[in-house]
């Protein structure tokens, strides 16, 4: 049975891996960093043997909702402050999950993961799973466990995942950051979590405070990470628009004059005075 589980993840893993893109004079390629840690440590690069209702869990079949990386794609040029300015605080993940390197700006559409405490089987089911240009979204609530490793995040990179997202923690942060795999996560940790318990995969999840659908789109930077709901996509990429392009107009001199103004008046409202 084991070999039977095997061989169809096999199968599973070459009908949906995707070419990379040429690496740029002086870009780390994933593939060589990949390469490396395969003779390093042959032993991490053997399958586990997943329980039949995660083995039949596939994006094909919608599990995780549409993935609609081709709508997402203009909110990578939308800043997190600008998407928390239109949406509030309550789509703003808090501050303790942010970049594990200098990561670029990611956005996609969320892949969502529930993984028990202690526990990362469905993370490592999801990387099989995840459409190319999603961002994997884990609720753990735990700070004792690696969620993922090197290895994970070079596949996952591999694969065409924009990014994790985290409220757990991982391990291999050097070979993380060789792979250049973005990770946003709540810090490091060397010991891995169990593979022994079933979580979810496609069902909505909290992490950092933010209630996060399949699908809905997650922008992170270094600033932070906002969660635009998908049924708001479109009214949100045109405020924001909107609301850049009027900034792009306004001079430093319009601004600051705009700016004491409201200062101003928001004293005399509270009765202050010079």
């Amino acid at each position: 049975m084991d070999s039977l589980i095997h061989h169809t993840l096999s199968v599973a893993l070459n009908r949906r891996n995707i070419a990379r893109a040429p690496v740029a004079v002086g870009e780390r390629d994933p593939t060589v960093a990949t390469a490396r840690l395969r003779q390093a440590r042959p032993g991490k690069f053997r399958k586990s043997s997943l329980p039949r209702s995660i083995l039949s869990a596939t994006t094909e079949s919608g599990s995780n909702g549409a993935m609609d990386t081709a709508g997402t794609d203009a909110f990578q040029d939308i800043a997190p402050t600008t998407l928390a300015d239109l949406l509030g605080r309550a789509q703003v993940m808090d501050s303790g999950i942010r970049p594990l390197w200098d990561a670029p700006r990611v956005a996609g559409p969320a892949y969502t993961v529930r993984c028990e405490p202690g526990d990362n089987l469905m993370l490592h089911a999801a990387i099989h799973r995840a459409e190319p240009g999603s961002v994997v979204a884990v609720e753990s609530g735990d700070l004792d466990y690696a969620l993922a490793g090197g290895n994970v995040c070079a596949v996952a990179r591999r694969r065409g995942i924009a990014a994790f997202v985290l409220d757990g923690l991982i391990r291999d942060l050097a070979e993380v950051r060789e792979a250049a795999f973005p990770v946003f996560a709540r810090g490091v940790v060397p010991i891995p979590g169990t593979k022994k318990k079933l979580g979810t995969l496609g069902e909505p999840v909290h992490v950092g405070g933010v209630l996060i659908h399949p699908g809905d789109i997650v922008v992170a930077d270094e600033e932070g990470i906002v969660v635009t709901p998908a049924a708001r996509r479109e009214e949100i990429l045109t405020a924001a628009r909107a609301k850049l392009a009027q900034e792009a107009e306004e001079s430093l001199d319009t601004w600051e004059a705009n700016h004491r103004a409201r200062i101003d008046d928001a004293l005399r409202g509270l009765g202050f005075s010079d």
